[in-house]
């Protein structure tokens, strides 16, 4: 019988961290039917000759939850060698959430994930309202990437609660209907129960999204039910201590022995931040003294700075200040016709100095601080700080960003980085045994940030500029350990039997590119994308789905269910 698709003549770089070999790939029905010398006709053949071949890359924190309705290739995560993604992180889900009650979702995701509303009322059709009738839905959809999805804890409040959930904790009937519909959730393939208690996460009218508003006795109600099911992992936006000792080790405490309570993983994100050089090490330290418990526990890490992305063509750090305001109205032909004018450039670089009194939220542009503002004139780097270069033409670092931007017709981007400034603090979290790298956020954030390319940046810098991992660690950590952690036992090796998700890229030239800005979603909002080089083919479940980044047509990708359903 002829294989579907042979990969032929590449390196196997399998997944598992042992080193790589010579060796053709053959794929049949969507899986991996036999790795060696194959001799046998197949329908394709993807020579491979000088490239390496791996598992696709998994993806552990995307919100992809509205883009799946409109994007089956799942951009921009797809471009960067990601073949299955986890969506509904930090307590947000479209479901569960009836068609007349949407308002009640869409205000959880507007401001705290940068999702326009606009968008999300064009692109998505609302035909359920039980979790398991969205993941039915989403398993009809077409589909170039894998999927999977938590049921979130704001969508559960509201749908339970309705406006109450943005006012009060909830009583003992509310839980009791939160509990039922989250086991209807694992029953049904939810991989897990999500929530924020994060300050990060605002709704537009500025207050607090509705996991916010819950007790902690009610997230361990919740996370409870997954104890008694013995399936699914809870993973949460946590939260801040602001430096009160006490407070924090309270916190770590609740969250160590709810893990050990419950026997589920928990997981969130962690980065270094340089206001708070050292607080990434207590989190560090609370994940072994976890597992010393007999807990679970795994932290999400990036592979570099978590960093806004500003440009004149979507956010600066001065676009509330009223002088800047009146500006940023305008159509950017307009804006560039003042931005040239000497008078206007006065005025505009006088009120920058002004202060903005609205705290920013989540991935808004911070205050200016021109020393930790870098001009992005590579995706690389290493890149300037606007106030070196104004120093270095003698201007304001405001008439400096004003004219850098101008030199591009306002193409440029800036960069303002708001957690892992410290590189070799990141790569020490890269590096610890009980974290994940992933955490690309993407689908949300759309506008803001563009985190869809840390894989590639894995890559590109830490294994071939920096050479701090070797090509073998770097892909263990983007396939088999996140596949591990989330439970896809038949994901993120090269071995026979397992789905075929397979990369085609070449080490040496494998890269992100630099950001664009598009208006390519519903109803034409606007969103940042970045595309890679050096990925010759991503194959998912057996299927090409892009070739040098293009997609062929193929939309093999699947919904894949939780633990629970999948024994069922």
């Amino acid at each position: 019988m002829p294989h579907d698709l042979i990969v032929k003549n590449g390196t196997v770089v399998d997944g598992s961290g042992m080193p790589r070999y010579r060796a053709d790939v053959a794929v049949r029905h969507g899986r991996i039917a036999a790795i060696g010398r194959i001799r046998e006709a197949a329908r394709e053949v993807i020579d491979a000759d000088g490239q390496v071949v791996t598992p696709g890359f998994v993806d552990g924190h995307t919100h992809m939850d509205a883009q799946v309705f409109w994007d089956p290739y799942g951009t921009c995560s797809c471009w960067h060698g990601v073949t299955t993604v986890v969506m509904g992180n930090c307590g947000f889900t479209l479901a569960p959430c009836g068609k007349p009650e949407r308002s009640l979702v869409v205000r959880n995701l507007e401001r705290a994930e940068d999702i326009a509303a606009e968008a999300m009322d064009a692109g998505i059709d609302w035909t359920w309202r039980t979790f398991p009738e969205f993941l039915d839905r989403v398993q009809g959809l077409p589909k170039g990437i894998n999927y999977a999805g938590y049921i979130g804890h704001s969508a559960l409040r509201t749908y339970v609660m309705g406006e109450r959930a943005f006012e009060k904790e909830a009583g003992e009937d509310d839980l009791r209907a939160m509990e039922r519909e989250l086991r209807d959730a694992i029953r049904a393939g939810a991989i897990g129960f999500t929530t924020s208690r994060s300050p990060s996460h605002e709704t537009p009218d500025r207050r607090p999204v509705a996991s916010r508003l819950a007790s902690w006795d009610e997230v361990r109600r919740l996370v409870g039910v997954m104890g008694e099911m013995n399936a699914g992992i809870f993973e949460l936006a946590g939260e801040r201590a602001g430096g009160d000792t006490e407070r924090l080790r309270e916190y770590h405490v609740r969250l160590r022995d709810l893990a050990v309570e419950s026997g589920r993983p928990i997981t969130w994100g962690l980065f270094s931040r340089r206001e708070e050089p050292d607080l990434w090490r207590t989190y560090l330290a609370l994940l072994e003294e976890t597992a010393a418990r007999g807990g679970r526990m795994f932290a999400q890490v990036h592979s570099r700075a978590l960093t806004i992305v500003l440009s004149f063509k979507t956010s600066l750090p001065f676009d509330r200040l009223p002088v800047w305001r009146e500006l940023r109205a305008l159509p950017l032909d307009q804006q560039k016709r003042q931005l040239r004018d000497p008078e206007q450039r006065r005025r505009l670089v006088a009120a920058a100095r002004e202060r903005d009194e609205r705290r920013p939220v989540g991935a808004e542009p911070r205050a200016a601080a021109y020393d930790w503002t870098f001009v992005m004139d590579t995706a690389e780097g290493p890149h300037r700080s606007v106030a070196e270069v104004a120093r270095e033409r003698g201007v304001d670092p405001v008439e400096a960003m004003i004219d850098l931007a101008l030199e591009k017709d306002l193409e440029r981007f800036f960069l303002q980085p708001i957690a892992n400034e410290n590189q070799d603090h990141a790569l020490e979290l890269i590096k610890h045994p009980r974290t994940v790298v992933t955490f690309s956020d993407s689908g949300a954030h759309v506008s803001q940030i563009m985190d869809a390319s840390l894989q590639t940046h894995l890559l590109s810098h830490w294994v071939r500029a920096r050479q701090a991992l070797t090509l073998e660690e770097a892909v263990r950590m983007l396939s088999f350990e996140p596949a591990t952690h989330w439970g896809f036992s038949d994901r993120g090796l090269i071995r026979e039997g397992m789905a075929a998700d397979l990369l085609v890229l070449d080490p040496d030239t494998v890269a992100p590119e630099m950001p664009e800005v598009v208006r390519d979603l519903p109803a034409g909002a606007r969103r940042l994308t970045q595309r890679a080089r050096g990925i010759a083919a991503t194959v998912v479940n057996g299927e090409v789905v892009l070739r040098d980044g293009k997609p062929t047509g193929a939309l093999p990708g699947q919904l894949l269910r939780g633990p629970y359903a999948r024994r069922s």
